[in-house]
């Protein structure tokens, strides 16, 4: 068996992945060495991309959209299973890919699912913190990642808060926005992260009046925010005391409501009623 190393990248893997390949080396004689510290880039080509190696080495652009995404997942034989869907694409099945069914397939669609949704959660559970750095504010963020989407998704926010300085810290490895370009650094430990800001009272002020008792469902915000992301969210400890007082809040929404309805009915009803005596008054007279 060949022992590849490469670095533990989408780009670092498909550069291994091609050179076994056009070797001829099937995915059983391969053992995949990924290497410690993985520096990532950006600049992900597809298979459009220029170059004579590309060129002669064409891929489904279905396969490198999905294994861009798998290559994110933090099961380590993700390796392994990449290149042996590969190895079938490059040798007879083209139309692979769509074969939902096949096992091999449906593994990779899983991963891609997986890390879609971490990276989803993360665009939705990061809370910044107002910290002064070098005369100004920078905002930092603490995050646990399931899989390594701190990359694939930092694009998102270099979009959304392209006025502030930023930088979101986690395990895995750390993004950083200066106003002008995105830089990496290696994960850090929850201990370098910020501890609460001012601006956290606001936040759980907003949350609270925000919050519609009437719609609370414990177990669909659970499924939508796991347990494992609330030790980071600073409304997280409202969560609890709200979900108790909801049903107490919506009997008194409902009394409240029905008040206003009697109230509504009563100042209708009462013009009709002297306007009806007046004309039975009248119709006496004559």
């Amino acid at each position: 068996m060949q022992s590849v190393p490469f670095t533990p990248t989408f780009d670092g893997w498909r550069a291994a992945a091609r050179r076994m390949i056009v070797s001829g080396v099937e995915p059983r004689a391969v053992a995949w060495a990924p290497e410690d510290d993985p520096q990532p880039s950006l600049g992900l080509a597809d298979e459009g991309a220029g170059g004579a190696e590309v060129r002669e080495f064409r891929v489904p652009r279905r396969f490198v959209e999905i294994a861009r995404m798998v290559a994110c997942h933090r099961d380590p034989e993700r390796w392994a299973l990449l290149y042996g869907v590969l190895w079938r694409v490059m040798n007879g099945e083209r139309a692979l890919m769509d074969v939902a069914t096949d096992p091999h397939v449906h593994q990779l669609l899983r991963m891609e699912k997986a890390v879609r949704r971490e990276s989803h959660k993360m665009k939705a559970f990061v809370r910044f913190r107002a910290v002064e750095h070098e005369g100004g504010t920078h905002y930092v963020a603490w995050f646990e990642p399931e899989h390594d989407v701190v990359e694939h998704t930092s694009t998102f926010f270099a979009e959304r808060f392209a006025s502030m300085r930023w930088s979101i810290l986690t395990p895995i490895r750390c993004v950083h926005w200066d106003g002008a370009s995105v830089s990496f650094t290696p994960g850090v430990p929850r201990s370098q992260a910020p501890d609460a800001d001012h601006l956290e009272g606001l936040w759980r002020t907003y949350y609270a009046s925000t919050f519609n008792p009437g719609r609370a469902r414990p177990g669909a915000m659970r499924a939508e925010m796991p347990l494992r992301y609330w030790k980071n969210l600073p409304e997280a400890q409202l969560i609890a005391p709200l979900l108790q007082d909801a049903p107490a809040r919506v009997r008194r929404m409902i009394e409240q409501q029905s008040t206003e309805m009697k109230r509504e009915r009563r100042a209708r009803s009462e013009p009709a009623q002297t306007g009806t005596g007046d004309a039975s008054a009248t119709s006496g007279d004559s």
